[in-house]
């Protein structure tokens, strides 16, 4: 956490404020537009604004339902749950949404696979009992939250002994839209779509899908993380936390990081 904060303040004072976020992009109040690669630590790996998933966050306050009352939008966690881990788009939803602030903490999440988005690797998550999944949903306040999706055969029992977290139906129907939009998304990304920035991104970076795991050594990442952000890139703070390649950004987006290579040390 102290190494998000950090970053949060080294943002702010070189560039200013963020005042907009869009897409890879945020946009500081010096009018410099920042190359996101950290993107919330994935929960913005579908990008920042324009999703349809706010549009639906937005419905449901504006229809008022924010209190702590049975909705629809709760139903359609399930929904959208079992329609990403079984391709369950019609009929009964095949999993119960658990939600909760910390899988690890959960007795029946133990040990369970967390579902990566645009995965490298051919995971037949429909074979899990349970799923553990982190919404694409990039909000701050929300990003503590955690999605565990049951086989609705096996799901009686835990809701007796698990008190999963009330969402309000703006927060419900915004994480069940990101599940839809991030469907749609892993269709259209694909290995293509990332590794036409290798030539850049591997000298420091290897890359497997669209997340990327630092070469740079250990003990020389902090200083890297400035390097990128004087370069006008925004890479993951955290060592084990992957950075994601910006899809759908131009490549002249890393000039600046290619015409002045990382050196550890150059800066002491």
């Amino acid at each position: 956490m102290n190494e998000i904060l950090s970053l949060s303040n080294d943002i702010f004072e070189r560039y200013g404020a963020i005042k907009r976020a869009r897409g890879c992009f945020l946009y500081t109040e010096k009018s410099i537009r920042l190359t996101d690669m950290y993107r919330e630590g994935g929960r913005a790996i579908l990008g920042w604004g324009g999703s349809s998933a706010f549009t639906m966050l937005k419905n449901a306050l504006n229809r008022g339902s924010t209190g702590s009352f049975c909705t629809r939008e709760a139903y359609q966690l399930d929904k959208a749950a079992s329609a990403l881990i079984d391709n369950r788009l019609s009929g009964k939803p095949s999993r119960k949404v658990f939600v909760c602030h910390c899988a690890s903490d959960v007795p029946f999440a133990k040990g369970a696979k967390t579902y990566t988005p645009f995965s490298p690797e051919r995971v037949d998550y429909s074979t899990e009992d349970v799923v553990i999944i982190e919404p694409p949903l990039p909000l701050s306040a929300f990003s503590s939250v955690t999605l565990i999706a049951v086989k609705a055969e096996k799901s009686d029992c835990i809701g007796e002994d698990f008190a999963s977290v009330f969402l309000s139906a703006p927060m419900a129907a915004g994480v069940a839209r990101s599940l839809f939009d991030l469907i749609k998304e892993e269709r259209e990304w694909q290995e293509k779509d990332f590794f036409i920035y290798d030539s850049v991104l591997t000298k420091y970076w290897t890359r497997k899908g669209c997340y990327l795991f630092p070469k740079v050594k250990r003990e020389d990442y902090e200083e890297f993380v400035r390097h990128c952000l004087d370069c006008e890139i925004v890479i993951s703070p955290l060592y084990d936390v992957p950075s994601i390649v910006p899809f759908g950004a131009d490549k002249g987006v890393f000039s600046k990081l290619k015409n002045t290579p990382f050196v550890s040390g150059a800066s002491n």
